[in-house]
């Protein structure tokens, strides 16, 4: 009889913990695609979100192929647009790279040769396969072989700024958000372009971004 009162023990707390670890995903909503130009998402906030990525890209894109100062030379320019000199000062948190990788692609795309892009941020892989070359663990490959890698003459910097606002009384909150880009001659140190993005949004912010 007490063998059998303590498989019942047993088996009851074991239900007890078993059901104290399990999810109710009852009230979820199923995933969804949704398109990462528009701003109806069901989850928004006030920080940069994926249409403001597009957006800003965009315009930086148009702007830079109008530059005389780019595309009025007869050998192409070299360009290098990352994320080392790209700052967020912002009260958002954000992948800079999301920014300047989508504007150093889509800009080469766009340009079609008229621009050469350095892999500036490929530079420990670069070093490492010409040293390889060299010291003759692999062959030189199908291309020519040059003394250095490639050099700039052009490197995107930019900044990202905010400025919040709340409502005491409601808390509603605003943030007005600022995104700048500055192409700098790796020379002389002159800003040879330069343009501005902004935008403000405000809302019952309960949004975390990660």
């Amino acid at each position: 009889m007490s063998l059998l009162k303590g498989v019942l023990i047993f088996s009851t707390a074991a239900l007890l913990f078993g059901c104290g670890d399990r999810v109710d995903n009852s009230s979820g909503r199923a995933t969804v695609y949704e398109d990462a130009s528009s701003a109806s998402s069901t989850v928004q906030g006030l920080g940069v979100e994926s249409q403001d990525i597009q957006s800003v890209t965009d315009k930086m894109i148009r702007d830079i192929m109008t530059s005389s100062t780019l595309f009025s030379r007869d050998v192409p320019a070299r360009v290098i647009i990352d994320s080392e000199y790209f700052v967020n000062e912002s009260s958002s948190i954000i992948n800079k790279n999301l920014l300047t990788d989508r504007l150093r692609i889509n800009l080469n795309r766009a340009s079609q040769g008229r621009l050469v892009f350095v892999g500036r941020h490929f530079i420990d892989m670069v070093e490492k396969e010409r040293e390889l070359k060299r010291s003759g663990t692999v062959d030189s490959g199908t291309i020519r072989q040059t003394q250095a890698t490639a050099g700039a003459d052009f490197r995107m910097g930019g900044r990202i700024a905010s400025l919040d606002a709340i409502n005491s009384n409601s808390q509603e909150k605003s943030r007005y958000t600022q995104i700048t880009f500055e192409l700098i001659d790796l020379e002389y140190g002159t800003i040879v372009w330069s343009d501005i993005y902004d935008f403000r949004k405000s809302s019952q912010d309960d949004v975390i971004y990660r």
